[in-house]
């Protein structure tokens, strides 16, 4: 198994402790951070584990993170972290949410993990050598996207109809083009279009460590990631996640917003 995964599922076993510990506690520590989003003591300890770990394990390697400033800025390899998506979902006690860990080589996404336990479930993938899963029994699969080619059959998933400025009509466009819509959000939407039991996924906002982890399983499970204008996900802080033949399509019923 390649070494920058075997580090990467042990950070996401690591992490899977102390978010499973804390999970429905009901002495749970819950700050509001600056944009009035909510942030957890669980979320504080995730990133703090992972970067002492990573500046043991991997000291030339910077980290990029959603509760700590960036190290390592000039680094050729960045880590990626997001302690806890889905904190909003972790503080109610509603089990999606996860741990998503990226590793970025000469900014090339190298691989991704999403680690999902109370959902019992788990997704990774290295740059060319597939991507995969396990499911709640533990049996570990190969996944890949869908192969519908038509937006009347295709299944949507978002998080909700918030941020969608500039882009006001696409979620309801989307929405009356597609087959089915639901709203499974967070990176549960993405991966879901990895394994193929979803089709097309959209979010309007975004930030690096939101994206990162899913789009390298998606990209290895086959599917394509941009920006809601097409462009790069990561520079436009959106995406638009399909399974590579629905994009255009998708792209067209954004653009016509």
């Amino acid at each position: 198994m390649d070494v920058d995964l075997t580090l990467a599922l042990k950070l996401a076993d690591q992490a899977d402790i102390i978010t499973m510990n804390r999970f429905r506690a009901l002495d749970l520590r819950v700050d509001a951070k600056p944009d009035n989003t909510p942030v957890t003591e669980a979320d504080q300890a995730v990133e703090q584990h992972i970067r002492e770990e990573l500046a043991a394990q991997r000291p030339d390697d910077g980290v990029i993170g959603e509760e700590h400033a960036d190290t390592g800025s000039d680094a050729s390899r960045q880590w990626i972290i997001d302690p806890i998506d889905g904190t909003k979902n972790y503080v109610r006690g509603v089990p999606v949410w996860a741990t998503l860990i990226a590793l970025s080589e000469n900014g090339t996404l190298k691989l991704g993990v999403v680690s999902a336990p109370a959902l019992g479930r788990r997704w990774w993938a290295v740059r060319g050598q597939g991507a995969f899963t396990s499911d709640v029994d533990g049996s570990i699969r190969a996944i890949q996207v869908s192969d519908v080619s038509l937006l009347s059959d295709a299944s949507l998933s978002y998080s909700d109809a918030v941020g969608w400025t500039g882009f006001e009509s696409a979620l309801t466009d989307l929405q009356q083009e597609t087959w089915r819509s639901r709203a499974y959000g967070d990176f549960w939407s993405h991966v879901m279009v990895a394994e193929g039991v979803v089709d097309v996924a959209v979010e309007p906002e975004l930030s690096i460590w939101d994206m990162a982890a899913f789009i390298a399983i998606v990209q290895e499970a086959g599917g394509t990631v941009t920006s809601l204008a097409g462009g790069d996900a990561l520079a436009g802080k959106s995406a638009v996640t399909t399974n590579g033949v629905l994009h255009e399509q998708t792209l067209q019923v954004i653009a016509g917003a």
